[in-house]
This record gives structure tokens, sequence and C-alpha cells, in this order.
């Protein structure tokens, strides 16, 4: 990363170690060891989708993953501090904090298999689903935060996004409406080194955390891979959101283990000796050393978190693999709320089309 004075927080060494903070302890006063053992099992079982997902993917289950090894700690820690009337707007790669919502993971899959054009209904577990234009979640989270302050309410909007993102003009036409009306949303930038081949370095001379600034909006730089650390960064801005303080904008320093997609080859563009770096800095290893220190890690917690693994890993599969393709007219449905003439008028046409096909079977 580019050079800067700016502090990255850190709370939790690469070896499982803690370094105490008088400014960022209170924010993870709660954080005791059963619940650190719980974020433990969090982050293992997301690994653990990833991996299903991508081994469903290449055995022709599922069109597309964009795997998220290497960020479970930006993902479960940011995602457990919310609130249930928070509202999400994420990417197509927040599997971690969909997880943290109660979105059920053949449901995600459901969407990458083709076989649904909507994984969850948002009002369900307060979070909109999957956005793939890039940066646009912004602009609807700040939307929405507006609606928040309009009602009166303390909850806020979170939007999460890469680095990549940060290049692209809706990001910076959210944080010049949410910085105007000082409107309740974090804005939470997964930094993960690579907008699928272009590295951060390549479109930023500055770290990003250092540009929301110029908007006017408090930032913060913190270790991706350091569960205590996003915790308590995203805390303290959901706080700050939450009494008044308008926007923050949080720069997770986290690193994408695996390709972009399923459909990219890292090989072509990635050194594989800063691979190995990043691999040293695995935000699972780094908690599980914190819990062998604190005495807690052993078979006990191992067991208890492989068998939560196994059973998700076990559901997500078989929920694919019993999936069905819908009906093809069904493409129609809940496109407008009332009906629609000319929706209607379309759908008839591709109603005459597909008849045709089955009068050439039957001819046949």
């Amino acid at each position: 990363m580019p050079d800067s004075p700016r502090e990255t927080v850190r709370l939790l060494d690469e070896h499982g170690v803690r370094t105490p903070s008088a400014q960022w302890d209170p924010w993870i006063e709660d954080l005791d060891d059963a619940v650190l053992a719980d974020r433990y099992e969090d982050m293992v079982v997301l690994r653990r989708i990833d991996t299903e997902a991508t081994a469903l993917q290449r055995q022709g289950e599922i069109a597309l993953w964009p795997p998220v090894l290497g960020q479970e700690a930006a993902q479960i820690g940011s995602g457990r501090a919310l609130r249930s009337d928070d509202f999400v707007f994420g990417s197509y790669r927040e599997t971690g904090v969909a997880f943290t919502r109660g979105v059920d993971p053949v449901a995600i899959a459901r969407v990458w298999r083709g076989a649904a054009a909507s994984a969850w209904n948002p009002y369900d577990v307060g979070m909109a689903t999957s956005q793939v234009i890039i940066g646009a979640q912004t602009l609807h989270a700040t939307g929405y935060a507006l609606g928040i302050q309009n009602d009166g309410a303390d909850s806020v909007a979170v939007a999460y996004f890469g680095d990549g993102a940060m290049s692209e003009g809706d990001v910076s036409e959210a944080m010049i409406f949410a910085a105007t009306y000082q409107a309740p949303v974090v804005f939470f930038c997964q930094n993960n080194q690579f907008a699928i081949s272009e590295p951060v370095t390549l479109q930023s001379r500055v770290p990003l955390a250092d540009r929301p600034a110029g908007f006017g909006i408090p930032s913060v730089r913190v270790d991706g891979n350091d569960l205590l650390a996003v915790t308590a960064v995203t805390r303290e801005a959901l706080h700050r959101a939450r009494t008044g303080g308008g926007p923050s904008f949080i720069e997770a320093v986290t690193y994408r283990m695996g390709p972009h997609t399923t459909a990219d080859d890292p090989t072509r563009y990635r050194d594989p000796a800063e691979l190995q770096v990043w691999a040293q800095r695995d935000p699972i290893l780094r908690l599980r050393m914190l819990l062998e220190n604190n005495g807690v890690a052993g078979p006990e917690l191992e067991t208890r978190v492989a068998a939560a693994a196994d059973r998700v890993a076990a559901a997500l599969r078989a929920g694919v693999k019993a999936m069905t393709d819908p009906e093809p007219l069904t493409v129609f449905d809940d496109v407008y709320a009332e009906p629609h003439a000319e929706l209607q008028r379309q759908r008839d046409d591709y109603a005459r089309y597909l008849d045709g096909f089955a009068h050439e079977e039957a001819a046949q």
C-alpha cells in the first residue's frame, strides 16, 4: 500500500497477541472468550461455505462464485456489530455479511446457479440483495440513510464495496450527498488489494482512507484481518451515525486469497510471494492463536466448529443439487407491483415463442 502517516488500527497481531488500546478497547469489552469462540466458528463456517461453493462451481452445479477467502474477519467482525434494524447494501462478495444477517447459503447459491433472480427478501433480513454494478449500492445506502433520518430513527445504513469501486463516480456522489446531509451511513471498503487484476496501488496514490476527508467524512484504516479491530471501528462508526454524527468511512485492509471469481486466474497477475506473505496473516489462524493464548482453544472447540462447518456444507450441497430450473415465464413475475399492459404483451409474445418449439417437437 502507499505510504501514509495514517495509523492502521490493529488490536491483534499476526501471532494472536493482544495489543491494548485506550481508544478502541472500550468498544469490544463484551468480546469475552465465549463470544470470540463463536466468532471463530463463524469464520470457519464461512470459509467452509466458500470452499464448498467453489467446489460446486468446479463440478458444474453453480455457474459462477465470488470467493471471500481471506476476508472472513472483515465481514464477520463488521456484520456481527450491526443491529437487526440496520440495513446493509453489499456488492456480490458479502457472503459473510449475509451469513450474519441470517441468509441461508443455499439462497445465495441459487442466484449463482441461475435458478432465481433474487436470493432473499431484503426486508426479512435487513440486507439488500447482491449488487453487481460496481459501487451502485453506495448510492442506495445513502438514499436509505436519508429515509432513516427523515423518519427520526437511530438505525444505520451500511454500504460494503471493494477497493475497485473507489474509482467509480457513484461512490464519490454517494459520499457527497452523505456528507452534505449528514446521513447515518457507514461506508465499509474492503480493500482486498485487487480490482479484478488491477492492484490498488495503480488506482490510488494514497491510502483509500485518505480520500473521504475531501468530502468532510471522518475515516479510519483498520487491519481487516483482525476481527477485534474491525469490530471496534465498526461499532464506533455505527455509534457516530446513531447519535447524529453523520457518515463514516472504514478502509479494512485485507487480501483476496482466491480469484476475483471462479472465472478468474489470479496466477496471471499476482506474485506468489505476495500470496505467501498474506497467508501468514490469515484472519482465522490469528483468532485461533488468541484463543490458544487464552487457554480456550482445544479439541472440544475444534470438534464443535468442525461439526458446524460440516452441517452447513452438507446442507449447501444438498440444497444446490436439489434445485430445479424455474419455469421460463416466471421471468416476468415481480417486475412490477401492479399489472402492466406492456409487460403482459411481452409475456404473451414469449409464451407464443416457447409454444413454437413444442409444435416443432410434436411434428417430429
